[in-house]
């Protein structure tokens, strides 16, 4: 895992508690020994001294929750002491800001007041959302609304390939696009006429090698899982049909449906929960701003202008016949 590297400034600003410095007490033996015999009888003892700042354990895990959760393990592990490092750099800067009276200043304390509102907005956000409840009939309401997104198809397919297609077989004679769409119809035609069967021809003609030799089968698939033009052939395609030749990126293909699906209930029914959560998250939230009546000034919020049309160019003078054009170098024939 790499390093983490905590900037002082990125630091700093997620920190509204640097405005709430702890007095240092003075130090009278080594950090070792009074660290030590701190955490025996105190519960948050000061893990860090610096001058006339105090770094208590709660200060410092604080500031590992403040950054984000994939590097709080790292700081509270194997980066401990370089986040210690990074912490205390940016609150010995902080000291020293306040003594020059720099924590009194307009442009900082409106930043302070904005962090700690954004803080009190989060806390409060984890309020709403810790009291949003999600009953199983949300679910299954939403499980109804959105079928479409969890329908499957089982199918098989037969791949004829043209030339540079990513699917075109090496060692084998290229198509070109008309050969491969004339070859893929013939042999649609044969399966349909009940002349060969789907898994035969597929086993000896199927370009996708892989699906060729399970008779073309592809198992199920859902929404997006495929190419545009062979999802809607096959989702429109009814149980037992041989769809229409669909061309794709990879060739030519024949499909056949063997069976249309949904997802079960209960197998998607974390990612419902998730999903129908957020929605009445965003709901309560909408419904807070619309109750509170908010006006804009519209001049401030204006679209900002177009940009000018460019100016036409005015066409170049032409060289007379007497002068002679100026000489260019020799281009490269392709």
């Amino acid at each position: 895992m790499k390093k983490v590297i905590i900037t002082v400034s990125a630091l700093a600003l997620a920190l509204v508690a640097l405005a709430q410095e702890k007095p240092a007490a003075p130090a009278t033996t080594s950090a070792a020994t009074t660290t030590a015999a701190a955490t025996a009888t105190n519960p948050d003892p000061v893990i860090i001294t610096a001058g006339t700042v105090a770094i208590h354990k709660s200060d410092f895990e604080t500031a590992v929750k403040s950054l984000p959760a994939e590097y709080q393990s790292y700081a509270l592990g194997p980066g401990k002491k370089q986040f210690a490092d990074d912490y205390l750099r940016m609150k010995l800067l902080a000291a020293e800001g306040t003594k020059a009276g720099l924590d009194k200043d307009a442009e900082v304390v409106k930043q302070l007041n904005l962090l700690r509102e954004n803080l009190v907005a989060q806390e409060e956000l984890k309020r709403i959302d810790s009291n949003i409840a999600v009953s199983d009939a949300d679910l299954k309401k939403a499980y109804e609304e959105s079928k479409k997104e969890y329908e499957q198809v089982k199918a098989r397919h037969i791949l004829i390939a043209f030339k540079g297609s990513p699917a075109a077989p090496k060692g084998k004679k290229e198509l070109t696009d008309a050969e491969a769409k004339a070859k893929a119809e013939a042999l649609r035609a044969e399966i349909v006429a009940g002349k060969a069967k789907f898994e035969d021809v597929a086993k000896k003609e199927s370009d996708d090698t892989e699906t060729g030799k399970n008779g073309g089968e592809l198992g199920n698939f859902g929404r997006g899982q495929m190419v545009p033009e062979f999802e809607q052939a096959a989702f429109a395609a009814k149980v037992g049909d041989i769809t229409p030749v669909t061309r794709t990126q990879f060739g030519y293909h024949i499909i056949k449906v063997e069976e249309h699906a949904l997802t079960p209930f209960e197998q998607v029914k974390p990612t419902l929960e998730k999903n129908v959560k957020q929605k009445k998250l965003r709901d309560t939230l909408d419904a807070l701003k619309e109750s509170a009546k908010p006006v804009y000034d519209e001049a401030y919020f204006a679209p900002p202008p177009a940009p000018p049309a460019p100016k036409p160019q005015a066409a170049p003078a032409a060289t007379p016949k007497s002068e002679k054009p100026a000489a260019q170098k020799p281009v490269k024939k392709p």
